[in-house]
């Protein structure tokens, strides 16, 4: 566990108490806070005070001499509706910060790597941090990604955190301060938490806000939103920026072009490796994931060896794009952090004679957008609230059929997917939806669809 030293002697609150605000609570009264708990779930007040915290009375005391709330990101606190908490503390003076903020507060000598985008950034993050380590490197992994922050190991000078930062959290990190930055792509998502597209850029953009010098700001450029704070990073004249491309050259950065990535830091361009020889990146989003991945490491005196072995023995994460198995030549994909169309998109152009499971809670949009790709599903498996609105999208144009469950989905998508014996046949889930009409989160969506299949044909084997 990571003290927080800085709050000994202080009162803190922590409103949200899932596992990174009991996190954060068992940290700071380890190190000596006068620690009070809330939470909007009384079931979670109840699991806070029977770890032994105060419950905060929020009629009764005063909100003066806090030094900080602790606040879950996942818990609206401005918009789409203030919350009176938030509130209150903001015109005490109070600071509302997050757990991930108290790690790189505390760890002030550790180098941080911070990564955000709309899409992409776990699989960047966790390919960051595994190529780090393959080369030695003393990482830790975390943020909006793996165990809660509070709980990784205490680096110190020499060490590197590797951190995925949401917009959620970036709105709750008053001490951020990256070393290397990293902004991936932005495309509108999460628009009622931040009162519009402007807002959530404005909420991208804070990861590069207070970077400590050398400031390194890696940027993609395909998409016109980055692509203008790219330049606006280079204009301000404080950091050194590194453009990153699958589309085109990206001068001074790395790019991929025919799936090979290139350095062209240099004065003259180099090619680095042939991405489509990495089985666990697949598609073009993956080679930004790649690229960017490749200028973290030559800012952090990597060699080019040390990328591509780490690249090379990336094992991939769970739920995104993930192989859960073949059998004969159908491949069983688990795609369940695909959320919303941007990242569903991305699954669907890898592949060829798809039979698509989709649904859940749309976001806005729907699948329209998805109208291009629809010539590659071959049959498309509706689940979910989304599901009659999605059949009216795909109408004239994909067969599909709506089902209760996702196990009939599965079942009905194999058997079909089997009996057709196309050539590079693929079931894929990749919903374009939350989760949360049917499952408790995508992981247990992708849980459930990886035992799903490996329960219906015991012969699948992942590769």
């Amino acid at each position: 566990m990571v003290p927080t030293p800085r709050y000994a002697g202080e009162r803190v609150l922590v409103m949200g108490l899932g596992k990174s605000g009991l996190s954060a609570a068992a940290s700071l009264r380890a190190s000596g806070a006068e620690v009070q708990v809330w939470d909007d779930k009384p079931a979670q007040v109840q699991e806070g005070a029977a770890r032994g915290f105060s419950a905060f009375d929020g009629a009764k005391m005063n909100l003066e001499g806090m030094r900080a709330v602790v606040w879950s990101p996942g818990i609206p606190h401005t918009l789409p509706k203030a919350h009176p908490l938030a509130t209150r503390a903001r015109a005490a003076g109070v600071t509302l910060t997050c757990d991930v903020d108290l790690l790189v507060e505390a760890q002030t000598d550790a180098t941080v790597v911070g990564i955000t985008g709309t899409n992409g950034k776990s699989t960047t993050t966790a390919l960051t941090a595994h190529v780090f380590k393959n080369a030695g490197r003393k990482t830790a992994v975390g943020g909006n990604i793996g165990i809660p922050a509070l709980e990784l190991e205490p680096l110190g000078l020499g060490g590197t955190y590797v951190l995925e930062l949401s917009s959620y959290q970036l709105e709750l990190m008053p001490h951020l301060h990256c070393d290397t930055a990293v902004l991936l792509n932005i495309t509108p998502d999460h628009l009622d938490r931040h009162g519009g597209l402007e807002g959530y850029i404005a909420a991208k953009r804070r990861i590069f806000s207070y970077q400590r010098h050398p400031r390194t700001a890696i940027v993609g450029i395909d998409d016109p939103h980055c692509a203008a704070l790219c330049r606006a990073l280079r204009d301000d004249g404080l950091h050194t920026v590194i453009p990153v491309s699958v589309q085109g050259p990206a001068p001074g950065g790395f790019h991929v072009a025919n799936g090979v990535l290139i350095d062209a830091t240099g004065s003259r361009p180099a090619e680095i490796v042939d991405l489509k020889t990495i089985a666990r990146l697949p598609g073009a989003h993956n080679w930004q994931n790649a690229a960017a991945v490749a200028a973290v490491a030559h800012t952090h005196g990597l060699s080019q060896a040390q990328l591509v072995a780490g690249l090379r023995t990336f094992p991939g994460l769970k739920h995104r794009q993930e192989l859960v198995g073949t059998v004969a030549n159908v491949s069983f994909i688990n795609d369940s952090k695909a959320t919303n169309a941007d990242a569903a998109e991305k699954a669907l152009l890898c592949y060829d004679n798809i039979y698509w499971i989709a649904g859940g809670v749309a976001k806005e949009g729907g699948i329209a957008p998805l109208a291009p790709l629809f010539p590659r599903i071959r049959h498309a498996f509706l689940i979910g609230e989304a599901a009659d609105t999605f059949a009216d999208t795909l109408e004239g144009k994909v067969p599909y059929a709506l089902y209760e469950d996702m196990e009939s989905a599965i079942e009905e998508a194999g058997e079909m997917a089997l009996k057709n014996k196309l050539p590079g046949a693929t079931v894929l889930l990749s919903p374009a939806c939350a989760s949360f009409d049917m499952f408790k989160s995508f992981e247990e969506r992708g849980d459930r669809f990886r035992d799903e299949v490996r329960e219906l044909w015991p012969e699948a084997v992942a590769q």
